[in-house]
């Protein structure tokens, strides 16, 4: 037992030394509070010197869930000793959202010495690769400071002219760009030697202001409010003379070692675990190409494309799905689905979720790209996407449909200033603040009702004098305290004003302009354009008037995603931009092109309810099963190597008594055991 301890006793000590260290920072922070966060970017600021890239973001809001797998696998790819990666949930925070003027999810934005030198809001992953590469780039450059000492000996060798005193001043004027470093540091100290090296012909050496050790990952918290990182007490002792603490092993008996060992082992072990957690561990079931074309692809994640996965999974067709994680207008549903039969208490995000998981249990796998093109033209058929073209046998079309916007002055310039389509998404900005909803059918409704929640007051905007939604959302609506309506009125104007956000939350510049003559001239606020009002008109009087609002949420329908559709299929002449079914042949979802089916919204112009299109995705599923066979379409996978095995049955070569393959040779001439009914069949 003692050489078992005596074994363990290394990695006991290597466990318990982690005592007064830092441990591994995750490679995506979820941030909890604000103090915490305010501890973040002044450690960066101050300790390494990295960026941090955040990301502002809502659980219910489906650009967010989209670009959330980039974002962690882009800080995987930029390393963490290169930035730092966290995350901010605005329902939760919503007072870190209003100090930094989100009104966008998802809104990225990027620090750099504690301020912020870039943003944009949408689930863009080229502009956030971007922005990140540049802030990156630019923490790298900055990573200098140029000595008193070092600026001195330069001058020694290059203008002996330069009193002491004169050269105090110049580093000071460096230092004070720099407000809290104390040094000449970052762009100041860059652009200093610069301007050196073009007067004298070569500049003064600098030196990495943080190194390679200070830049590497470490857990925030502990290594700046933790007293441990900073030389506290682990269970050893100083004894006042400076030494390091090291753990007291000698008073520790042989089982409390092994029960530190084993607690450190757990520890470390679920550390790893979380680790490899994705944000979006639903989506693991993962498309990976065939060398034969599947059986049936269906593009669209909402009720619809799922229903048809689940059917087809269910099937045998193991059907790839197309789309990106947003899972369609469900996914951003932010109150209970009361009109789906069989589901109480549950939001529309969980019901998405739920569909994808049984699709993928029954063997549905998921390819998170958006379609491009189909070419009908040839067999099998071929889908286009982003990134790669998939052969498929049949299609079913389940895209939905997007948004539709007023098209009134300041609505466009306004998105991500105020103006959205998603009150689950942004909704939680707007905190104690007055908002607008235009519409008048169930959209609407929900919309006002999600926003009633959070916002002082909400004013729904409806150009008739009822509303079309159905009888139990309208009427929750009228009699809610929080929102009022105005009838018969349209938007004729979305209005915005320019606010200031303070110098000191933003970058005062990349440093490459500095004129060290005027260092301490300070750079004024940063104008940005947000929702301050709307003009609204009655139709009944013509008389316009102004109201005032910090935002405006429209919800006026949707339209079909078919664009990528044109020429491809027939389309309903009485609705434009909806596909056409039901007319081809006894299959009530096919259209006008044989192995296409479509359901859902994008072919359904008057029902446009989850469950409807959840059933017509089952029947788009079902047709598109009978379609196959008819046509003799079966695996080519299984088929394929079904016939390599027979030919490699067929070249065995045959037994003394010539009796061909013997399964009992396979069996090792074993008998006994064996049911009768197996024996016989072997």
């Amino acid at each position: 037992m003692l050489r078992s301890l005596l074994l363990l006793l290394p990695a006991v000590m290597a466990a318990l030394s982690l005592l007064g260290g830092a441990a591994a920072r995750p490679l995506v922070r979820h941030i909890r509070s604000t103090h915490e966060f305010d501890r973040l970017l002044k450690k960066h600021a101050t300790e390494t010197g990295l960026p941090v890239i955040v990301d502002f973001y809502s659980d219910g809001c489906g650009p967010c869930r989209m670009i959330a797998p980039t974002f962690k696998k882009l800080a995987g790819e930029i390393g963490q000793d290169n930035a730092v990666f966290v995350k901010v949930d605005t329902n939760s925070l919503h007072e870190l959202s209003s100090r930094y003027s989100v009104r966008s999810l998802p809104t990225f934005k990027f620090f750099y010495n504690g301020k912020v030198v870039n943003e944009f809001s949408g689930a863009g992953e080229g502009q956030l690769r971007q922005f990140t590469q540049q802030v990156v780039s630019k923490s790298q450059r900055e990573n200098v400071k140029l000595t008193r000492d070092t600026l001195g000996d330069y001058y020694k060798t290059k203008d002996e002219s330069k009193s002491g005193a004169d050269i105090d001043k110049l580093h000071k004027k460096c230092a004070d760009v720099n407000k809290g470093a104390g040094d000449c540091v970052g762009a100041a100290a860059s652009n200093l030697a610069r301007s050196l090296k073009k007067k004298y012909g070569d500049g003064p050496a600098t030196e990495p202001r943080f190194d390679t050790e200070a830049r590497q990952p470490s857990d925030d918290a502990a290594s700046s409010s933790n007293p441990k990182s900073a030389g506290g007490s682990t269970g050893g002792s100083t004894g006042g003379g400076g030494k390091p603490d090291t753990p007291n092993l000698h008073l520790a008996t042989k089982e409390q070692l092994l029960e530190e060992l084993e607690k450190r082992q757990d520890a470390e072990e679920d550390e790893m675990n979380e680790e490899e957690d994705d944000d979006d561990a639903e989506f693991e079931h993962s498309y990976t190409p065939s060398e034969f074309p599947e059986r049936v692809t269906i593009i669209g994640g909402g009720p619809a494309g799922l229903g048809a996965a689940i059917y087809a999974a269910r099937a045998g067709l193991t059907p790839v799905v197309i789309a990106p994680p947003m899972g369609g207008q469900l996914q951003g549903k932010g109150v209970d689905v009361e009109n789906y039969p069989g589901l109480i208490n549950v939001t529309g995000p969980a019901v998405v979720s739920a569909m994808r998981a049984q699709a993928a249990a029954f063997g549905a796998v998921f390819e998170a790209e958006e379609v491009v093109s189909i070419d009908a033209s040839r067999r099998p058929l071929r889908v286009t996407t982003n990134s790669s073209t998939i052969e498929t046998h049949a299609v079913i079309l389940a895209t939905g449909a997007e948004s539709n916007w007023l098209g009134v002055p300041g609505e466009y310039e306004l998105r991500g200033g105020g103006v959205s389509s998603c009150a689950t998404c942004d909704g939680a900005i707007f905190r104690g603040r007055d908002v607008l909803v235009v519409g008048g059918g169930d959209a609407a409704m929900e919309d006002a009702l999600v926003l009633a929640r959070t916002s002082r007051s909400v004013t729904v905007i409806h150009r008739r004098e009822e509303f079309r939604a159905s009888k139990i959302l309208a009427q929750r609506v009228i009699e809610h305290p929080s929102i009022s309506v105005r009838w018969n009125s349209t938007v004729q104007k979305i209005v915005g004003k320019l606010v200031a956000v303070p110098a000191d939350k933003r970058d005062e510049g990349d440093g490459e302009t500095i004129d060290m003559d005027d260092a301490a001239a300070a750079a004024g606020d940063a104008p940005q354009k947000v929702v301050n009002g709307a003009i609204l008109k009655d139709v009944t009087t013509g008389e316009e008037d102004y109201v005032e609002c910090d935002a405006v949420f429209v919800a006026i329908g949707h339209t079909p995603s078919t664009s990528f559709l044109q020429d491809v299929v027939e389309f309903n002449p009485d609705y434009p931009g909806y596909v056409l079914t039901g007319k081809f042949d006894h299959a009530l979802t096919r259209t006008s092109i044989a192995g296409i089916f479509a359901a859902g919204d994008v072919s359904d112009p008057s029902y446009r309810q989850a469950v409807t299109s959840s059933g017509s995705g089952a029947m788009a599923a079902l047709d598109a099963e009978r379609w196959l066979s008819e046509e003799g379409l079966g695996n080519e996978a299984a088929e394929f190597e079904a016939e390599l095995m027979a030919e490699l049955m067929a070249e065995e070569p045959a037994g003394e008594e010539g009796g061909g393959y013997n399964a009992y040779e396979d069996a090792g001439g074993r008998m006994s055991g064996m049911k009768e009914s197996v024996g016989a069949e072997l």
